[in-house]
């Protein structure tokens, strides 16, 4: 028992994540998010990173292919000052803001330092060009191994060969998509593993940033978060009224998760672990709730053991954790059975396995 509990300690993180409407978000600062993603490269293993904010989580409301790409993300981080908020309000406060639009200049630096190849996808030619020749201008030994602007296409009519072809050749270990919400996610989702680049993830708006086409909030804004007034003011017919359907659909969903689900930590973790050929079958026999950190942990620990070729399945779920998983819509991303026996007969049978692993995709 004790073996199993080390391998289960080293599956989930030191600072537990928290799933907000159903996405689990890593507890890290800017700085950790950084040390993760260079780890990520010297690994030389395909990874995407999600820079979340509270319109990926009210499309994920609607789209539950979108929201399993987030929740499947190997490290999604805390793109908005709101979801600190909500964090916070939930019982477990993420410790800042991780934009895109501060990440990725710190890695672009890094990537000169250590020479790091990058590449850009997306955004319009003109401004992807200016993009670059300003970071050329600031770090002269940044490489960026290339850039590319597919003609604007709904996805399923992007030539993806020839996408793919240009990534392949440059041999990133960097690729920034700005393909925009949920465009780029499901781009990104569908192709990563295929391309050999270490490190992929959607970056929004941030190469318009880049050359400088849209302005940042001043810093004061960025802090009492309030960046999405001045990008209001910037950009007002395009963005009012996602604005105003995010802030009311995401307000209400919060409030919702805050009052159905218990705001201390429940725990989950810390019940006896039964593994199964290197899958895991939790016993949750004494667990009667899940808290919004408990759901995180189960959606971090299934996909590290996804990601490894092993299976997560939930055993003896009382009322109160089941009610916990239908509210954040994750029921159905979970294999879950009555009992241990049960758990145990699941791990063996190659039909359940099966079932379970096409529900969940």
């Amino acid at each position: 028992m004790s073996n199993q509990v080390s391998e289960l300690n080293r599956l989930v993180p030191t600072h537990p994540p928290i799933a907000i409407l159903g996405v689990p978000f890593d507890n890290v600062t800017t700085t950790e998010a950084v040390s993760a993603i260079e780890q990520m490269v010297e690994s030389r293993q395909p990874h995407y990173v999600v820079t979340a904010n509270v319109d990926f989580l009210v499309q994920g409301q609607r789209d539950a292919g979108l929201r399993r790409i987030l929740a499947e993300a190997d490290m999604v981080l805390c793109d908005g000052t709101p979801l600190v908020w909500a964090s916070g309000f939930l019982g477990n406060r993420l410790p800042e803001r991780v934009a895109g639009a501060d990440l990725v200049p710190v890695l672009l630096r890094i990537a000169a330092e250590k020479g790091y190849r990058v590449f850009f996808l997306g955004a319009k030619p003109e401004v992807a060009e200016d993009a670059v020749t300003k970071l050329r201008q600031e770090h002269p030994s940044l490489v960026i191994a290339g850039y590319y602007s597919p003609p604007f296409k709904p996805l399923t009519e992007l030539d993806n060969d020839e996408i793919k072809r240009r990534i392949r050749e440059a041999r990133p270990d960097l690729l920034f998509v700005a393909f925009g919400c949920p465009k780029a996610e499901k781009w990104i989702a569908a192709n990563y593993r295929d391309l050999g680049v270490p490190v992929v993830a959607g970056v929004g708006a941030t190469i318009d940033f880049l050359a400088g086409r849209v302005h940042r909030a001043p810093p004061w804004m960025q802090r009492g978060g309030m960046e999405w007034l001045f990008r209001l003011a910037q950009e007002p017919r395009r963005l009012w009224r996602r604005y105003m359907t995010d802030l009311w659909a995401f307000g209400w969903r919060i409030l919702a998760q805050r009052l159905l689900l218990p705001r201390a930590a429940a725990g989950v973790l810390e019940n006896p672990v039964k593994c199964a050929g290197g899958d895991f079958i939790l016993d949750f026999s004494s667990v009667n709730i899940l808290d919004s950190t408990g759901i995180g942990l189960l959606l971090v620990l299934q996909r590290k053991l996804r990601s490894d070729g092993r299976r997560l399945v939930l055993a003896s779920l009382s009322r109160g954790a089941r009610r916990a998983l239908e509210l954040m819509h994750l029921e159905s991303d979970f294999s879950i059975v009555p009992n241990v026996t049960a758990a145990q007969h699941a791990i063996n049978s190659p039909a359940v396995a099966w079932r379970a692993e096409v529900a969940a995709a």
